[in-house]
């Protein structure tokens, strides 16, 4: 939207997200969302498994990284992802493997800190069983919000005279 011009001339936006409880002015940190695939070679798992390059092998590598990195990071960043293609049978050895990721940092600046380190963690995953590594995306990371306390106070009170009452 914002890339389109949707925004062109707004001064201000607001925004309602659901949740299982309501909150005025909600905690919203930064966030970078990508896909990771990598590619090995198939080979049949029990005849040949040597003549194989195991893409799930790579993705366990690089989340054994990423689960051995969240000891040092900071405590308000966030690092969670699932595996979308894990193989295609279990009597094969997996050619491609893919996993959808977000990162998560408390401010853009922390973000910008953080998913070089977590990027780091797939590529060691092909580094360590000669697969190749695709990163899509992330490169548009989104911003941590900043409320305008006016703003939000005047939703709050549009709000209440509709029946709808925000904890203070």
């Amino acid at each position: 939207l914002l890339e389109r011009g949707a925004f062109d001339g707004v001064h201000a936006a607001l925004m309602v997200h659901p949740a299982p409880f309501d909150v005025l002015m909600p905690k919203v940190i930064a966030a970078s969302m990508f896909e990771v695939r990598y590619a090995g070679r198939e080979a049949h798992a029990s005849a040949f498994p040597e003549m194989g390059i195991n893409a799930a092998d790579a993705l366990t590598v690089a989340q054994t990284a990423i689960g051995l990195l969240r000891q040092h990071i900071l405590p308000t960043d966030r690092i969670h992802g699932i595996v979308v293609h894990g193989g295609d049978a279990p009597n094969i050895v997996p050619a491609h493997t893919a996993a959808r990721y977000i990162v998560r940092g408390d401010t853009l600046a922390d973000l910008e800190k953080l998913r070089p380190r977590v990027l780091r963690c797939f590529e060691s995953g092909a580094l360590a069983t000669g697969c190749t590594l695709e990163i899509l995306g992330g490169d548009k990371p989104y911003s941590e919000m900043i409320h305008d306390p006016e703003i939000a106070a005047f939703y709050a009170r549009n709000a209440a005279s509709l029946g709808r009452v925000y904890p203070a």
